[in-house]
């Protein structure tokens, strides 16, 4: 009875020890993840003020391709502004993001047009994809698991939108453990469908980093549908606040 009783107790014992670290596992992966998606974000843009030039080139079986230019003026994530450089007849063309909230400004439409960065600009990009990029403050992050892809060790992190202001209701991201490179990016709707898939590719120097120059971007309930984003031409700029506003964009025209 005695030796029953004793077994008894450190069996709870055992229980209530195992449960008591579990929160500080599930907090320690928290830190993890949001350390692997921040160091992300900082593989692909600067931190301080930047400008990039960005070529996409769209596709889509049996129609023609469609090749379009953008220069992106971007400060933190919650400042950016997207120029459109060609073709010639959109010139002009400006999106300003302010926090979450994205306006497009046309040469010929004297009030500027409110817009949701989930919807599509050219392809299978989203305004959000140029204007609003970087992960870190839209999504909470989750440490899900480690995959070997060609032999090298990749988290995969799941991104949960922190609201319905972001383009993506859910995304998985693939980093690169040794380096923190991002590799891959699924996007998923609030349905939880499988919208596109992103691949990061061509790393090389850019504004002092080595950073992905080449982003495919697949449409993943149309085969087929392509666009393709090379950056270039990426330098550091001093971007005051007072620049991102409607404004200062017509001294930018």
């Amino acid at each position: 009875m005695l030796k029953r009783l004793i077994a008894t107790c450190l069996q709870g014992l055992v229980v209530i020890s195992v449960a008591s670290l579990t929160p500080t596992f599930a907090a320690a992966d928290d830190d993890v993840a949001k350390k692997l998606v921040e160091t992300a974000d900082r593989v692909r843009f600067p931190a301080e003020g930047f400008q990039v030039d960005i070529n996409i080139t769209s596709r889509a079986p049996d129609q023609p391709g469609e090749a379009r230019k953008y220069r992106v003026l971007s400060k933190g994530n919650d400042n950016t502004i997207v120029m459109t450089v060609e073709p010639a007849a959109d010139r002009g063309q400006m999106l300003l993001m302010k926090a979450r909230d994205l306006w497009l400004f046309m040469p010929a439409v004297s009030q500027p047009i409110r817009l949701s960065v989930a919807q599509r600009m050219t392809g299978e990009v989203s305004y959000g994809d140029l204007a609003r990029a970087n992960f870190s403050g839209d999504y909470t992050p989750k440490l899900l698991r480690t995959d070997k892809i060609d032999g090298e060790d990749y988290q995969v992190v799941e991104l949960t939108a922190v609201d319905r202001g972001v383009a993506y209701s859910r995304v998985l991201y693939w980093i690169r453990s040794s380096t923190g490179y991002p590799h891959r990016a699924e996007f998923y709707s609030l349905s939880n469908r499988l919208l596109k898939t992103c691949r990061y590719e061509n790393f090389k120097q850019l504004a002092g980093h080595v950073r992905p120059t080449r982003l495919v971007m697949e449409d993943a309930l149309k085969q087929g549908e392509v666009s393709v984003l090379e950056y270039e031409a990426m330098k550091l700029r001093d971007l005051p606040d007072y620049v991102f506003t409607k404004e200062y964009l017509k001294k930018l025209e």
